[in-house]
């Protein structure tokens, strides 16, 4: 069997906050860049690692911060989205992609199947268990929770820039989303993106489709546009600013 992790490395994901008493649990799908030693930076050097194609920029200061407000526990993906993607399913060809966003990932061409069920077994399984540990915990207390999934977002893809500082993603349930974004769209100067710049997908995203939307929990799953959570500073003021248009209450440390 291939062992992807060393015994000094960090697990597979971060549990922050985990005594937090709200009935809310916090995701974070592409919180890290950090690849496992034994893949050699996936042939990549520091510049390409650090692009949106390794992680979403900012989004674990937001999530660590609003977990910390909220007084919610939070679980982040502890590894590059570049080594296996947490939000995709397994079927989807963009699990373990080849090229990002124009650039080749020489450590992901010509995997065998012994490979990427080393990556499913390290990474992500694990991450998704525990998300199901943490609901089914809720579950067994007689508690439905808000699941709250962050995400970042490039401000232009393709030349098009994006004018929107957040994105609020939803598929067919919107009673959070709805009114985050009344919320929002009275909120002077915000930018508030209605299934923009992405849609909740079901055959693209795995997470809330399945953590979610399958179990019947209230949901929200956002976008921040990265430049403007590129700093702890900008990521709590933003975090903030969703802060103030969810329709929940913060609950105090016990």
């Amino acid at each position: 069997m291939t062992v992807l992790l060393s015994q000094d490395e960090l697990p597979p994901y971060e549990t922050f906050n985990p005594e937090g008493a709200a009935p809310i649990l916090l995701i974070c799908d592409h919180a890290s860049r950090r690849i496992p030693r034994a893949l050699r930076d996936l042939g990549l050097d520091e510049r390409e690692r650090s692009r949106h194609i390794g992680w979403d920029i900012g989004a674990a200061d937001v999530t660590r911060h609003m977990a910390r407000q909220l007084n919610a526990p939070a679980l982040l993906a502890g590894y590059s989205r570049l080594v296996v993607d947490c939000n995709r399913h397994l079927h989807d060809a963009t699990l373990m992609r080849t090229v990002s966003d124009g650039t080749p990932i020489a450590g992901n061409a010509d995997l065998t199947p012994a490979d990427r069920q080393a990556r499913l077994d390290a990474l992500y399984h694990p991450y998704h268990r525990a998300i199901a540990r943490r609901l089914d915990a809720f579950a067994a207390g007689g508690i439905a929770p808000t699941l709250l999934a962050i995400h970042s977002c490039t401000p232009e893809m393709a030349g098009q820039f994006r004018p929107w500082h957040i994105g609020i993603c939803w598929d067919s349930d919107r009673r959070i989303a709805g009114p985050v974004m009344e919320a929002l769209g009275r909120v002077p100067g915000v930018v508030v993106g209605d299934n923009q710049p992405y849609a909740l997908d079901r055959r693209e995203d795995y997470s809330v489709p399945v953590h979610a939307l399958d179990r019947g929990l209230p949901h929200l799953q956002v976008e921040f546009r990265q430049d403007l959570v590129a700093t702890p500073a900008e990521a709590r003021r933003w975090a903030e600013v969703l802060l103030a248009a969810l329709p929940l209450p913060r609950s105090q440390p016990s």
